[in-house]
């Protein structure tokens, strides 16, 4: 289990990192109460399909704005259990420790539009995909980005249990960024087919995260100032 260092600030609950926990976990345990096809279908209607969104973009009326919209709803299905927990729980973990210090409207507009914009990049590098793009993996890595790049030497702490024991070490966040690297480099081996599609989803993610970050760092250390 993963922990905050406690910090001289005054807490502030990551209401938003919470929400979208909960609501990635709510709809993936409804997924899964429908059947195969209709799972799929489920998936197909609400996740980013490449050669939908782009033929949508090119025809006239609503069709082109609903696409666009399901870059962002996409943002909260996932395939499986593996790919919803290697999701999650970087994103309860970073959230947790960057939702206070960014606060929670930025912190929202950071995952949701890094988010999307991670899940364009996808469609755009694949365009004749007809799978949909799901998972919160672009927003997670927009959020990783931002973290590092405002607090590159941080450490985070982790409780590991020691049978009726447990100990608390701090790690580094570089280290955390690490092991979600290699957790995604395992989904692309045993995840579906579209796992290992998913480098510039991760990379537009991470990236843009770090560039808002890196704009907004007048405006979130007046905040830490004021806290």
């Amino acid at each position: 289990m993963f922990v905050r260092i406690a910090s001289r600030h005054k807490p502030v609950r990551p209401w938003v990192t919470m929400l979208a926990v909960a609501i990635g976990i709510v709809l993936f345990i409804a997924e899964n109460q429908l059947t195969g096809t209709r799972k799929g279908s489920l998936l197909l209607a609400f996740g980013t399909v490449p050669t939908r969104l782009f033929g949508a973009l090119h025809g006239p009326g609503w069709a082109g704005l609903i696409e666009i919209g399901k870059l962002f709803s996409g943002l909260f299905l996932h395939a499986d259990w593996p790919h919803l927990l290697g999701n999650l729980v970087f994103l309860l973990i970073f959230g947790s420790a960057a939702e206070p210090s960014l606060g929670s409207l930025r912190f929202f507009f950071l995952m949701l539009v890094c988010g999307a914009l991670a899940n364009l990049a996808g469609a755009y590098v694949y365009p004749q995909l007809s799978a949909p793009i799901i998972g919160s993996s672009g927003a997670v890595s927009a959020i990783l980005g931002a973290y590092i790049t405002l607090f590159p030497r941080a450490r985070l702490g982790l409780v590991i249990p020691l049978g009726l024991f447990i100990e608390f070490v701090r790690i580094p966040a570089l280290t955390l960024i690490g092991l979600w690297i290699l957790i995604q480099g395992l989904f692309v081996i045993v995840g579906p087919g579209t796992g290992a599609l998913a480098w510039p989803i991760h990379l537009v993610g991470f990236v843009s995260g770090a560039l808002i970050a890196y704009a907004s760092r007048p405006a979130i250390a007046r905040r830490l100032r004021n806290a």
